[in-house]
This record gives C-alpha cells, structure tokens and sequence, in this order.
C-alpha cells in the first residue's frame, strides 16, 4: 500500500542553506499492518508523517519517493492531495486541544468532513457522527456530540480526533503521538482503540511514538530513529527483543522499571490481534 524510498527532507534556513533532517529513509507498509516509528524528539519520525501526508512547510524540500497504491504523493499536485487527506489518509495529530476547532462542537467538525466529501444531509451526518463518538467509545456519546473541545477531557479530545481521522473511512491512518500527555489507563484504551479499528476497517496504521512501550503494545514491524537516520528495522518483537543497534539498546535502558515488566509481560507482542 504504501513505498517510501530514499524519503530525504531539508529545510532552508535564514542564510539559503539547506539543512538536511530526514536522511534517506526507506519503508513499506502493507494492507492491515502496523508499522511504529519510535524515537526521541528531533528524530524525524513527524516531519515524514508530514510529508506523507503532503503537509511540510513552504522551507522544506523532499526528494526520493512516497509512493500510495503506486502513486508518488511527492509529485501530487496540492489539488490532488485535498482529495487523498481524509479519504485515503487520515491523520491523529499530537495535541488534539490544538488540533480540534474551540469555536465548533466536536460533533460539527466530525460532520463537517461527511458533508463535504461524501454529501450526507445534516441529518445523517449526524447520525454517522454519533456511531463514530460510540465507536471510539465516547461516554454518553448522545450529550456529548454538541461539546466544544473545552469541555472534554483530554483523552476524550483524543478519541474525537480519532473519529475524525476514520470518519471518511481511509485506508492508511497516521498517528503522530496519539497518546502525549495522556495517563496510563488513557493511554491504553486510546491504543487499544486503534488496534481493534485496524482488525475493523481493514486499514493500515503508522504509530509515532518516543515510547517504546507504546509501539510494544500494537505494532507490527518498528522503524528506530535518530536524527533522520534510520537505525534499525524489523519486527517488533525481534527490534525489543534481540536490539541489533546501540541506539536501541540504550532506549529500552531508559525506560522505567514498570514499562520493562509490561514489556516482559507481552513478550514484545501485540496482547490481541
């Protein structure tokens, strides 16, 4: 489903300069797998979500090869890609407080993506929107489909951003720290959440975390980075189990005693499938 090859991003700066951040970069993903991409901040993993999704900035420039059901998203006009966000792609941005509208309800702006792209009456946009806030397992989804963002937990915002991302049905969703500043109770039903949309709806998930405890818990294969640079690959029990780079080895050392033990406790697998 989807081909990254050779991905390499600059960004100029004040001066002209290019400055390389993303240095070659190469994965496939197929139909229905999750692939994790961990690494600490400034490793690269958001800036090529970014690019996948044909959102870097005006200062960056990209070069290799995206490729989505054989097409290059690096050569696809800003018009072309309109027509892919949200229906073929959908994307969890970091902070959904930010990310969410607080001017609209929650429910609106689910329904605003139905109504735009697949032309659903006010009336069965909401409808729609009401079985997606039930399906991410939003409380009393009937009251709070007319919230505002404000008036939401943090993990609730989350599964608001959730909805949003599945609303179109896509078939690759992106998500980019989904569980940032979310406690661990939170973090586990939000991941377990996405797990259980993957076996679903049949799509394909990118899982960016600094956690390797989080990547553990539902991906598939694992891509380490570090400052752009792909330091190894594979499958994710084989990456925490027998770490092939020093890199790695010293994540996993860093992380807390509790994280280890969850980590022993699922071998370094996904608890379902």
């Amino acid at each position: 489903m989807l081909s990254i090859k050779d991905l390499r991003v600059s960004f100029q700066q004040s001066t002209g300069a290019l400055t390389e951040v993303v240095h070659g970069i190469s994965l496939d993903l197929d139909r229905g797998e999750t692939l994790g991409i961990v690494g600490e901040s400034g490793s690269g993993k958001s800036v090529l979500s970014l690019a996948t999704m044909g959102l870097l900035p005006r200062t960056a420039q990209a070069s290799g090869q995206i490729l989505f059901e054989g097409q290059d998203l690096l050569k696809a006009p800003e018009k072309q890609m309109c027509g892919l966000r949200g229906r073929k792609i959908g994307m969890i941005f970091q902070e959904p407080m930010s990310a969410l509208n607080p001017a609209m309800t929650v429910g609106a702006q689910i329904a605003e993506g139905l109504r735009l792209h697949n032309g659903l009456s006010k009336s069965d946009a909401r409808a729609e929107t009401l079985r997606l806030l039930e399906m991410v397992q939003i409380p009393n989804a009937a009251q709070r489909i007319d919230s505002y963002p404000h008036e939401m937990s943090g993990g609730q915002r989350q599964r608001v951003g959730i909805a949003i991302a599945i609303a179109l049905k896509p078939d690759l969703l992106i998500a980019d720290e989904p569980t940032t500043a979310l406690d661990v109770t939170v973090q586990a039903e939000i991941l377990d959440i996405l797990d259980d949309l993957v076996a679903e709806l049949g799509i394909s998930l990118i899982l960016i975390s600094h956690d390797l405890g989080v990547i553990a818990r539902i991906a598939d294969r694992t891509l380490v980075m570090y400052r752009g640079d792909e330091m190894e690959h594979g499958d994710t029990e084989q990456v925490l189990r027998h770490p092939r780079h020093d890199y790695t080895r010293k994540l996993l050392a860093a992380m807390p005693r509790r994280a280890l033990k969850s980590l022993d406790q699922t071998g370094g697998e996904k608890p379902h499938a």
